[in-house]
């Protein structure tokens, strides 16, 4: 399937957070980090947009031309030890003051993340809900990869789903380390894919 894609500018940012609310709103993370409803309904986009801006000021964002997906991409460096303290208190204090959750899922995720090799780091997927299930994220993805492969790069990412894990297994990422459980919370599984040398992602 034929998918167009072209990287996201800040004329699309209204969109890629709109994309992110919609998508990660009933995901399990997002579910735990704000149990109750209402109030995530009122806080959820903020943390998506707070994302958002991050990758937009240091990364790359990939948008289908239509706008019904995107995908949040940042070049990690090999030194790059992923231990920034205020970060995530700095997320919790712009997001929801009062949540520590907001905290703690940047601290332990940021505790999990690989180090010590330069990799392409898939933050966030989002496709709208009206279409997923058509090939949009698989398109998105393979087009990073695609890259990976010819240059040489590995590339991570967190599942956060049992739906999303499948989708990455079938593109080629395998299980690094334990899962992590949230405290009381959903598993979110840590996945590493080797760059394939000669060979297409989508082959």
């Amino acid at each position: 399937m034929g998918v167009a894609i072209r990287v996201a500018g800040e004329g699309d940012r209204g969109r890629v957070v709109q994309l992110l609310d919609e998508a990660f709103r009933d995901d399990p993370v997002s579910g735990w980090v704000f149990p109750d409803a209402a109030h995530r309904r009122d806080r959820h986009p903020r943390l998506m947009a707070v994302f958002a801006d991050i990758v937009f000021a240091g990364g790359r964002v990939d948008i289908t031309e239509d706008g019904t997906a995107c995908a949040l991409w940042l070049s990690v460096p090999a030194d790059d030890d992923h231990a920034d303290e205020e970060g995530p208190v700095q997320l919790r204090e712009a997001v929801d003051p009062d949540n520590v959750r907001v905290e703690l899922v940047g601290r332990l995720t940021a505790g999990i993340h690989p180090a010590g090799r330069a990799h392409e780091y898939l933050w966030m997927i989002a496709v709208a809900p009206e279409h997923q299930g058509e090939g949009l994220g698989s398109a998105l993805v393979r087009s990073v990869l695609d890259r990976c492969d010819q240059e040489g790069v590995p590339a991570y990412l967190e599942a956060s789903n049992e739906r999303s894990r499948a989708l990455y297994e079938r593109l080629g990422f395998g299980h690094t380390g334990r899962p992590l459980d949230l405290p009381e919370g959903p598993r979110m599984w840590p996945m590493w894919r080797e760059p394939r040398a000669g060979s297409a992602a989508g082959a």
